[in-house]
């Protein structure tokens, strides 16, 4: 074991100067993969010289998400307390579902999950679990507000065509885990958002109405805190009064921008997030903590164990039902995905994970800043949000942020909102500075000038 951590050392290096010497890798087209990399799996073993060279080969090609040229989907950077902790957690290699196997681990989230749902603003009553990733905290959610409406279901399944609403600008999941959970995509609705991407309170209450005359039973809303394209924050305060009214299930999905509950500044974004019925938050964005760190809290943990518990007498032998957190979670053997938030989060204080937020959205602010005094530049965005929107010199997003990537030269998306179709640069990265933002401008605009005016023109 000691010679593998000495290697798993030297291998950090590499990747870290690859990191510095070639901060976007030089992408591998899918078919030559097989021929430039030796990523085959034989009969017999490799010696250990030989696998280090073929781990080195990976790391350079592999994209290098915490390099200061990386702006791309919704997460990024490396944050080392962060990274502390989930590499311990590989030691410890504990699993969650009781407190026999995993010891003061399960204090460990128990103390994450506390700390969250004050920060919620949630009752005493509030508990919460770690989830798989954002979509499956979207499952939860779903479950529980499912079996909140109707408590028979788990057992007997669906009598009565269910209906659920979400806005245009939401994540796909929620689509997607309505044909999962036997609510069918069909019987989700999409509500109608404004010029920023918010949910619109009004066409909401007119499409439950409408579902309530035709005889279907509507029973869960989704609203977003940081929607995938624009950043937009629906109006929580709007959306639980339509919920209030209909006796529906609110839950709000800050997978993306959630982390804002730790600014004093930015928190007015998610005003009536207490008047919620559950809420997610992906530490592995906003707060930078490594791949994956998803958390969902709910108001009321007795319907967080009546949708997740099963007994089996085999597995839960000791300890009472608080600390067997298999009893209210989606799987039943995991990794232990809140040690690496709370190592991050012991290390700074809640002050210092308030600190990283407030940048991400100073960063963002001059990204904007920038735009705005460049001609060459049409700004889509706006503020409060860490998703910077823009075309440049009219040069379609997709040809743009293609060539950018091929060329090496940046990591970027694009995205689309009310049929414009733009560059789409996120501040989520942990590590970037004020000249790291207008480093990636200067890269854009030398790249364009080189490559592809002279691509326009033939």
């Amino acid at each position: 074991m000691q010679n593998d951590i000495a290697l798993f050392s030297e291998l950090c290096d590499t990747l870290f100067e690859a990191e510095l010497s070639r901060p976007v890798a030089k992408p591998i087209a899918t078919s030559e993969l097989y021929q430039k990399l030796d990523l085959s799996l034989n009969s017999e073993g490799l010696i250990d010289d030989d696998l280090k060279t073929i781990l080195k080969d990976i790391i350079k090609s592999t994209p290098k998400t915490a390099s200061k040229s990386f702006f791309n989907q919704l997460f990024g950077g490396r944050i080392s307390k962060a990274t502390l902790g989930d590499l311990l957690a590989v030691m410890f290699n504990n699993s969650m579902y009781t407190y026999k196997v995993a010891g003061p681990q399960v204090g460990i989230e128990k103390q994450v999950l506390r700390n969250i749902c004050r920060l919620a603003s949630y009752s005493e009553d509030s508990d919460g679990t770690i989830a798989p990733g954002g979509s499956m905290s979207n499952m939860m959610a779903l479950i529980m507000a499912r079996d909140h409406k109707n408590e028979s279901i788990r057992a007997k399944g669906l009598s009565k065509a269910m209906t659920a609403y979400t806005s245009k600008e939401s994540h796909y999941s929620i689509s997607k885990n309505a044909a999962l959970t036997g609510i069918g995509r069909n019987n989700v609705r999409m509500v109608d958002t404004n010029d920023k991407g918010e949910i619109l309170s009004e066409h909401l209450d007119e499409l439950i109405l409408k579902d309530i005359d035709a005889g279907f039973e509507p029973f869960f809303v989704n609203a977003t805190a940081g929607t995938t394209v624009l950043g937009a924050f629906d109006n929580n305060e709007d959306v639980s009064k339509v919920c209030k009214k209909h006796n529906l299930w609110l839950h709000v999905d800050g997978a993306y921008c959630g982390g804002v509950i730790f600014s004093e500044k930015h928190k007015h974004l998610i005003k009536g997030l207490e008047h919620s019925n559950s809420f997610s938050i992906n530490a592995h964005k906003m707060l930078g903590t490594p791949l994956s760190c998803s958390i969902i809290v709910t108001q009321n943990k007795t319907q967080l164990h009546h949708s997740f518990s099963n007994e089996a007498d085999y597995l839960y032998q000791t300890d009472g039902d608080d600390f067997n957190l298999g009893k209210t979670s989606l799987q039943c053997g995991r990794r232990n995905d809140a040690l690496k938030i709370w190592t991050l989060w012991k290390s700074v204080g809640t002050k210092g994970l308030e600190q990283i937020v407030n940048k991400q959205f100073e960063m963002a602010q001059v990204a904007r800043d920038y735009i705005n005094n460049h001609k060459d530049y049409t700004l889509y965005s706006f503020e409060d949000s860490i998703s910077v929107c823009f075309n440049y010199k009219g040069i379609p997003a997709n040809e743009l942020c293609t060539a950018l990537y091929e060329n090496s030269e940046l990591m970027v998306g694009f995205g689309k909102f009310q049929n414009n179709e733009f560059v789409r640069m996120v501040t989520i990265n942990t590590i970037l500075e004020k000249e790291d933002i207008l480093a990636f401008f200067m890269s854009l605009e030398a790249f364009v000038s080189k490559y592809m005016l002279k691509l326009s023109a033939s």
